[in-house]
């Protein structure tokens, strides 16, 4: 028997229906309120489902992450990124002639058009490379706007591997720009992460010296990012979706709702908190400020508003961390020491464990970027590689069913009606 809620408005019942999730929790449907004049309040969503989907599931108080079913670990373990990229945008993994066309046509996207590449000569050398990032996206809409039929299925998929295969290129063009330096053309013969950072650090002309150990573990930070279900940033794509705007536009609304520092920033936010920590011999003062209640001073990295157990990528991540760390040879590293003692007192302390305040992704992946010497400011645009297939995935998705425009409501506390008064006549 289907399950219901009833409520009583006015002295009127009224019944909810269930909706039965396939895991996790199911969720009572309000939209019937409307008719009876009412609305539900529910300040960040923490309780309310905007959609419904297939493609990711957590489950935050037993630290579990699944893309299409697949757990995290396992995929961080045996998979690569653009096998994961596949996995989210058709529900399923690919067989090896499935991956080998896949892989190809991205490959064959990664080049940027000569003459856009001068969108990146309208910023300064110094800018901040999220925001070359998010206005190249958007800039892609002028090269494909009337190719791209949102309602046509193959269209939107050939806007989803185009993103998969530009972004890390516009990544590291926008870095390469920051630095006054000369791009470097994709190169069809490296992988997807090993591509990146040769784009990001070698030189044309020369072939990659990106190691191994270092392109295993960007392409693992990667696949540890690629979705997160109903985020800042994948609602916000959601949302701008929902109006039937451009993709390239609706990405990039994601890409800004992503730098902010407690979203995507997060993993930058943790570096810019060990500098101010400053020496490993102050640890302990700033673990008093972040458990004095009246002090503004904040532990980034540590639990997450989601996960209440742990968070099963931070266990993936410091495989990667410490496997990276061994190949450089860095652990005497300053900022690496501070890390290392708050990682310490955050498993040990009663106060952290009592609430479940474990090392996340972001403390990890932070610390091995920073190993392996990528740029702070690159940090969030790295994030943005990972995120693009799980956000284009869900546009996808929502494009290919029925949809509504996203039109949230409010609780109104403002003045009541009250009449015009002549400027002469205000006191």
């Amino acid at each position: 028997m289907k399950q219901k809620v009833q409520i009583t408005i006015d002295g009127k019942t009224i019944d909810l229906d269930v909706l039965e999730a396939s895991e996790g929790n199911n969720v009572v449907d309000v939209r019937g309120l409307i008719s009876e004049g009412i609305f539900t309040f529910d300040p960040g969503f923490l309780s309310t489902a905007s959609c419904e989907s297939k493609i990711t599931y957590i489950d935050g108080d037993n630290g579990v992450l699944m893309y299409r079913g697949y757990p995290i670990e396992q995929l961080a373990s045996n998979s690569n990124h653009l096998e994961v990229c596949y996995l989210l945008l058709n529900g399923e993994l690919p067989t090896s002639d499935q991956y080998q066309a896949f892989e190809a046509s991205i490959k064959e996207k990664q080049f940027i058009d000569k003459n856009f590449q001068n969108i990146f000569n309208g910023f300064t050398q110094g800018a901040h490379p999220m925001s070359m990032v998010g206005a190249a996206v958007s800039g892609l809409a002028s090269l494909y706007h009337e190719e791209t039929d949102i309602a046509n299925a193959d269209d939107r998929m050939t806007t989803a591997h185009r993103l998969i295969a530009m972004i890390p290129t516009l990544a590291a063009m926008a870095y390469k720009h920051g630095r006054g330096e000369s791009f470097v053309e994709p190169d069809p013969s490296l992988g997807y992460a090993e591509n990146f950072l040769n784009m990001c650090f070698g030189e044309t002309g020369k072939p990659s010296a990106v190691s191994k150990t270092i392109a295993d573990a960007m392409d693992r930070i990667f696949i540890l990012h690629a979705d997160h279900e109903q985020n800042a940033s994948t609602s916000t794509v959601r949302m701008a979706g929902s109006t039937e705007c451009n993709p390239y536009a609706a990405i990039s609304a994601g890409i800004s709702a992503l730098w902010g520092p407690s979203h995507g920033g997060a993993n930058e936010a943790v570096l810019t908190m060990l500098q101010e920590i400053g020496d490993v011999s102050r640890v302990g003062e700033y673990v008093k400020k972040a458990k004095d209640k009246d002090d503004p001073f904040k532990l980034m990295g540590f639990g997450h508003r989601v996960y209440k157990n742990f968070d099963p990528r931070a266990t993936v991540m410091e495989e990667s961390c410490k496997a990276v760390l061994a190949e450089l040879g860095v652990e005497d590293e300053p900022l690496l020491q501070i890390a290392n003692a708050l990682e310490k007192i955050a498993r040990e302390d009663e106060y952290f464990i009592e609430r479940k305040l474990y090392p996340n992704i972001d403390f990890y992946s932070g610390i091995t970027l920073k190993a392996v010497g990528i740029p702070t400011e690159l940090f969030t645009v790295i994030f943005t590689l990972g995120r693009m297939p799980g956000w284009i995935t869900h546009w996808n998705e929502m494009l290919s069913a029925p949809y509504k425009i996203a039109r949230p409501r409010q609780l109104y506390l403002g003045e009541h009606k009250r009449d015009f008064v002549a400027m002469s006549d205000r006191g």
